[in-house]
């Protein structure tokens, strides 16, 4: 084989192969943050009191808090289809103390189909109330161009995000979400789904890259073969001259 196409083609199999072996590294980073989630998850539960919490003191732990809920604060999550039905995320902040606020996702609404404006009714419970959840950087990501229905003084949107609903309200919002998973007699449905790793995701590109560096390598192979197949030819002919 030629030096040029050789150079290309071994260049060509250790970059797949290295982008094969980038995918493995991040299919192995995700389990492993899958796996500390999982153990979050199972760990014991926190009861948040008046004070300020981090993310990450409380990232995917279940968390405990009591309050009452702010019915002029309330947010509902529009493209949040169960069971191939419309229907909306219910996000509503939970008074802990006068200087501490949290956002609660209580759960799944279904969608008026004659009219998606029109919020069917549900239940909130009067006076202090005990949720309990699992706490998450966000109540629920949609797919959404530009800012959607995002836009502020919405009660209708397509995504949140706690800081900018924190400086759209004055609202003191603790940096994380509670996904509800206790019952409080509203009738909304939370059967929250679990996290995917990705992993999946990544162990088929490492194939890809893995498989386009073997046909790679093949082709060098063969293109070696024939090369030394014609040198080969034309050297015997050389010696019968």
């Amino acid at each position: 084989m030629r030096p040029v196409p050789a150079l290309l083609i071994l260049l060509g199999v250790l970059l797949t192969a290295a982008l094969g072996v980038w995918q493995y590294q991040r299919a192995q980073m995700r389990l492993a943050r899958q796996a500390q989630i999982e153990q979050a998850e199972r760990a014991p539960v926190i009861t948040l009191g008046a004070q300020s919490y981090r993310l990450a003191d409380v990232a995917n732990r279940r968390v405990r808090v009591t309050g009452r809920f702010l019915q002029n604060r309330v947010v509902y999550l529009d493209n949040r289809p169960r069971n191939e039905l419309p229907g909306f995320y219910v996000v509503m902040a939970l008074q802990i103390s006068p200087n501490q606020v949290v956002l609660v996702n209580r759960g799944w609404l279904p969608r008026d189909l004659r009219d998606r404006t029109s919020i069917m009714p549900y239940a909130t419970p009067a006076g202090d109330v005990t949720i309990e959840g699992l706490a998450q950087p966000d109540p629920s990501r949609a797919f959404e161009l530009g800012h959607g229905g995002s836009a502020p003084g919405l009660s209708i949107r397509q995504n949140l995000d706690v800081a900018d609903y924190a400086r759209e309200t004055s609202l003191p919002l603790q940096p994380f979400v509670i996904m509800q998973t206790n019952d409080t007699g509203d009738h909304l449905l939370r059967d929250w789904p679990a996290p995917a790793s990705g992993a999946d995701r990544n162990y088929g590109y490492m194939a890809q890259w893995f498989g386009m560096s073997l046909i790679l390598a093949l082709l060098g192979l063969r293109l070696a073969y024939r090369r030394g197949r014609r040198l080969g030819a034309a050297t015997d002919n050389f010696k019968r001259a």
